[in-house]
């Protein structure tokens, strides 16, 4: 019934409707967005109107393009509708074919979106763990080899229901999961950064925005992983990708209208990643084009959100993963490549559905100028107020790897702290050493597990919600992409050890995931380490020292990067001004404290961090 195309046995002719395809398969009794639009592709649909008997179902007129094989078409659910399906009629003067259409009840679910109370935890499915699916996984020739870094790897959905227990042993409790649309099921040409074929084992190259890769798993084992997740304590948080398709999408070399995309195959501009233009208020549209219209990498057609088919298409995709599958919260992938107009649009949309629900967006930028720009809040010098949550700070993570790996002056991370005032929300943003795109903290020449102990210090003590890359709690090593995608020991049952258990971990691993473990529990049971406001007591160019204080609790953090004990010294009415002596001990080893005269001295040993609560 949904796939009507011709046989030898049936032969259709060529000019009645066929239909291959129906966007969304499904939508919502009661949802905030109805009338739905649907996108129907298939062949011969030039003047082809949408009905069907079912009377809680009303259609407007439909559209096609010129070439037949796209129809828009809206449908308005009446309130009361039962779920269940219906069919729907697609006519033509010169004949008639039948599609499914399903209505679903309104989702019930635990859903609690991400906070600065919030450690998260970011995986890619594909490295971390491979877990029993039912019926025959999909891969073929050349798709399945661990020894290519750019080929699937077979980790997939139920590898990561399968080590939930561990997240939420390491205190981990959001899961950010890359995104799982379907991919290609072709390999890609070679291209100058990439010698030999190769696949979207990562996600980014969708080819059908409302399908799971069959390769993770499928629509109930997404939703067995958030149930799951949920009951457990843990939130999840999709990966989405609305800046551009894979190459291999059906719409690129037929795309629903003629301003889908930016550009085609043959002639389109390439993103020279030039990132302070997305926030450059001199931009030309000539100047500003390349990195708004490129194609990311030079092979990923990027979308037009101004066409506003392809808007409408977008914000209701964004909607359907969230009903489809009850989960928490969402990341947006290069939100600074998109216009700040849809993402107001869409977050408007996003929001009335699901109140309470937060995003995260991926801005990509050096200093706080640019990657604040995107936060909503407040309208921008445009007017516009995106309504994005929460953006990553890549400004201090840059920062952040200077100080810890290269040797720069600590104070460079005040300085960066300094600029909060061009967010609207700092306490929102997303702090992290890496993410699945940087070149692995321990993959530096000059990393050593004491400094990644003091980077994650850092991270899961200043302000913001920290982030954890899946691996880098135990030291996991990896350069530049691929490299950095490295699987995680023991996610196989082919590994020679499993570093998911004590048992299976070096001493190296052992030492950074209890360190992480440690700073991951305290900071759930000290109120200040999550929500207290961030005041600097001492800075210079080796020692750090910050409070984090609430109406009623302190806690606070020391730095001595250098290769000598450092003493230092602070008011203590900055950090509490009934502060007793008894209130210092240092929770993660080293440090000695003394409070006299309104003064308190610290001394830290060599390339050490403290940490007192109240």
């Amino acid at each position: 019934m949904t796939n009507a195309s011709p046989t030898l046995e049936n032969p259709v002719s060529e000019q009645v409707p066929q239909v291959l395809k129906v966007d969304p398969p499904h939508w919502w009794v009661g949802h905030s967005l109805n009338p739905v639009r649907l996108l129907i592709r298939g062949r011969n649909l030039q003047n082809a109107q949408v009905r069907s008997n079912s009377s809680d179902l009303e259609f407007g007129p439909a559209k096609a393009n010129a070439r037949g094989t796209y129809l828009f078409v809206d449908v308005r659910i009446a309130p009361n509708a039962p779920a269940g399906r219906r069919v729907l009629d697609v006519r033509t003067s010169a004949g008639r074919t039948e599609v499914l259409f399903e209505l679903f009840e309104p989702l019930k679910g635990r859903m609690r979106s991400f906070s600065p109370d919030d450690v998260i935890y970011l995986v890619m499915p594909d490295r971390f763990g491979r877990g029993e699916l039912p019926g025959k996984t999909l891969y073929e020739n050349g798709f399945l080899d661990r020894s290519k870094g750019r080929s699937y790897h077979g980790g997939n959905l139920r590898g990561v229901i399968d080590r939930l227990p561990y997240l939420k042993d390491l205190g981990a409790t959001a899961l950010w999961l890359t995104p799982l649309y379907a991919n290609t099921r072709k390999l890609h040409a070679p291209t100058p950064w990439s010698p030999e074929p190769f696949t979207d084992y990562h996600g980014y190259g969708p080819v059908d925005y409302y399908a799971i890769d069959a390769r993770l798993g499928d629509l109930e084992t997404l939703r067995e992983l958030v149930e799951k997740a949920q009951a457990m304590g843990l939130k999840i948080i999709l990966d989405q990708v609305n800046n551009h398709t894979g190459p291999h999408h059906p719409w690129v070399a037929d795309p629903p209208t003629d301003t889908w995309y930016h550009g085609t195959p043959a002639k389109h501009l390439d993103n020279p990643f030039r990132t302070w233009v997305i926030a450059d208020p001199y931009a030309s549209a000539d100047t500003a084009a390349p990195m708004m219209d490129g194609w990311f990498g030079g092979i990923l057609p990027d979308l037009n959100q101004d066409d506003p088919e392809m808007a409408r298409y977008m914000i209701q995709n964004v909607l359907w993963w969230v009903g489809i599958s009850g989960a928490d919260s969402l990341r947006h992938d290069v939100a600074g490549l998109i216009p700040r107009t849809f993402w107001r649009d869409c977050l408007i949309a996003l929001k009335r559905e699901y109140p309470g629900i937060r995003v995260v967006g991926e801005v990509n930028g050096d200093v706080p100028a640019t990657v604040s720009y995107y936060q909503g809040g407040r309208p921008g010098f445009d007017g516009v107020d995106t309504g994005m949550d929460s953006v990553f700070d890549f400004p201090l993570r840059e920062a952040l790897r200077s100080v810890f790996l290269d040797g720069k002056p600590i104070e460079r991370l005040a300085a960066i702290l300094s600029q909060d005032r061009l967010y609207s929300d700092p306490m929102m943003l997303v702090t992290c050493l890496g993410l699945h795109d940087d070149s692995r903290f321990m993959g530096h020449p000059a990393a050593t597990e004491e400094a990644l102990k003091l980077a994650f210090t850092f991270v899961l003590t200043t302000r913001g919600i920290p982030l954890i890359y899946y691996g880098d709690e135990i030291a996991l090593r990896g350069g530049e992409d691929p490299d950095n995608r490295r699987d995680f020991p023991g996610g196989w049952p082919e590994d020679p050890r499993n570093a998911f258990t004590e048992k299976g971990r070096t001493p190296q691993e052992a030492g950074v995931f209890e360190h992480v473990r440690r700073l991951a529990g305290l900071r759930a049971v000290c109120e200040p380490l999550r929500r207290g406001r961030l005041v600097n007591l001492a800075v210079d160019e080796r020692t750090y020292v910050y409070a984090r204080r609430t109406d009623n609790a302190w806690a606070l953090a020391a730095f001595n990067t250098g290769d000598k004990p450092a003493k230092v010294e602070f008011s203590a009415a900055a950090l509490h001004p009934e502060l007793k002596a008894e209130s210092f001990k240092d929770r993660l080893g080293g440090a000695e404290a003394k409070l006299q005269d309104g003064r308190v001295a610290l001394e830290l040993p060599a390339r050490s961090a403290a940490l007192f609560v109240s």
